[in-house]
């Protein structure tokens, strides 16, 4: 593993998603020259579809930067420096040896290391999160930190929000980094927590935890249960006070074990997403019903 030069004008960009557009377009806009993209695939988005190329590869595309599918072709570009955001792919030892990079994480490491660092913070009732632009080196997320801010997590914020805000501040973090000199990182400090992917199983409700755990099971988003032996999808809802038993419904008033969770949108399997009360008009529950098994 190598250190970035002091000064930084030729790139090479590795990510996927949409969170990482933002980045790869700031940067070109910044002045950098982004000489390759790496990316993953195109991929089918239905079964007769034609495969299509994910947001970051359409974004270089419209920006004219040539696009490459192997890690390995970073190390042909010339560059300085290679930045990571969201790749979702290792990096092997023998490029890091070859090219310094730098990864921006959407935690405040050494908290949260990981596939799943927004997710992860919000269900653990985490009151605060943030973004860090880190060397990349062998282990998960280990590197040494260059930059990072933090910033609060909202109460009723959702998984999706929390990262648009993240992007938000973590693009000018990332850009200013680069053009100001990375300058010398910074040990992480702490005992380290993983951020694993959430399971199908880590997002299903059960109403024996209390309200405010399950609102935070909805705010990540996936969030499940069962209605008559058949699934339902949880989009929004709101904690609420009162006391219900586990699974039983008053109009949209689920009891759970601590308090009531108010369901706001819904979609009941094979179903589009609707009101609760759209729903629950069509549900018609008795007295007998509860969620879940």
């Amino acid at each position: 593993m190598i250190d970035p030069p002091a000064e930084i004008g030729r790139l090479v960009f590795l990510g996927t998603p949409g969170a990482a557009v933002p980045f790869l377009e700031a940067l070109a806009e910044a002045g950098f020259d982004v000489a390759l993209v790496v990316t993953g695939p195109d991929k089918r988005r239905g079964r007769r579809a034609e495969p299509t190329p994910n947001p970051v590869k359409a974004a270089a595309q419209r920006l004219g930067i040539p696009v490459a599918h192997e890690v390995d072709d970073v190390l042909a570009a010339d560059a300085d420096l290679g930045v990571v955001v969201a790749f979702g792919q290792i990096i092997r030892p023998h490029v890091l040896d070859r090219l310094a990079m730098v990864n921006v994480h959407f935690s405040l490491l050494p908290r949260w290391r990981g596939a799943a660092p927004v997710e992860r913070a919000i269900l653990a009732g985490d009151p605060t999160t943030g973004v860090c632009v880190m060397e990349v080196a062998e282990g998960l997320d280990t590197g040494r930190v260059y930059r990072r801010a933090e910033m609060p997590i909202a109460p009723d914020i959702t998984a999706v929000s929390l990262r648009a805000e993240l992007v938000d501040q973590a693009v000018p973090l990332l850009v200013g980094a680069l053009r100001d000199g990375l300058g010398e990182p910074v040990p992480q400090q702490g005992p380290p927590s993983y951020a694993h992917k959430l399971s199908r199983d880590e997002r299903r409700l059960d109403w024996d935890r209390p309200a405010e755990y399950l609102h935070r099971q909805v705010r990540v988003g996936g969030a499940w249960t069962t209605w008559r032996g058949r699934t339902l999808k949880v989009w929004s809802a709101a904690p609420d006070i009162g006391d219900s038993p586990p699974g039983t419904l008053d109009g949209t008033l689920v009891g759970t074990g601590g308090g009531r969770l108010r369901l706001v949108e819904v979609q009941a399997e094979g179903r589009a997403r609707q009101l609760a009360e759209d729903w629950l008009r069509g549900a018609r529950p008795t007295a007998d019903d509860r969620l879940g098994p």
